[in-house]
């Protein structure tokens, strides 16, 4: 697609063009990972990563861009730092919760069924994500031009995603001690 052509797209739109590409390859580098080739990938799998990124997180997080640009309309260090702990304490959480109960229920696992996933993995997932996210977006709200927000953060969020198919995945160990293992030690995992 030529380059003319590609930066009159609405940003939503390539964010989630981005996204239906970006979140799959997460799933099928995890896949890889975990010591599945071309063959054995898990196809639906990446299919439902790619429906999610793109028809879910993609629309979310510009919505989410767009209202803090519209609440703190300046590009400095202070206000990114102030949108990156807002993030935090909204956006975070939700992301997190939203991403186990739509991927389960893309599963077609009962909704009581992603309900217990979500409470399972969700907080030991939103901890590691504590430890990273506020860097990326201080950088992305505070050197990144609001046009190209979404596309920035999509390719940070190519290794997190990574780790979200990982914790997907994974079958839980009591009292979440299999996300603790990813804790960095900023977040309280001794």
């Amino acid at each position: 697609m030529p380059a003319k052509l590609l930066s009159k797209i609405h940003p939503m739109a390539k964010g989630m063009m981005t996204y239906a590409l970006l979140w799959p390859t997460g799933s099928l580098i995890q896949q890889t990972i975990e010591g599945r080739n071309f063959k054995t990938y898990d196809w639906a799998r990446a299919l439902r990563f790619s429906l999610f990124g793109s028809l879910y997180v993609a629309p979310t997080l510009y919505g989410w861009v767009r209202l803090t640009s519209a609440m703190w309309p300046q590009t400095n260090l202070r206000i990114g730092l102030l949108k990156a702990a807002t993030e935090q304490l909204s956006y975070g959480p939700f992301a997190c919760v939203s991403f186990f109960m739509g991927m389960s229920l893309l599963e077609l696992k009962t909704f009581q069924q992603a309900v217990a996933e979500t409470k399972e993995k969700a907080l030991p997932t939103y901890k590691v994500g504590v430890c990273c996210w506020p860097i990326i977006q201080t950088i992305n709200f505070s050197l990144v031009p609001e046009h190209n927000r979404v596309i920035f953060v999509s390719f940070c969020s190519l290794l997190w995603t990574i780790f979200l198919a990982y914790m997907k995945t994974q079958a839980m160990e009591p009292e979440h001690e299999q996300a603790g293992r990813w804790l960095p030690q900023c977040c309280g995992n001794s």
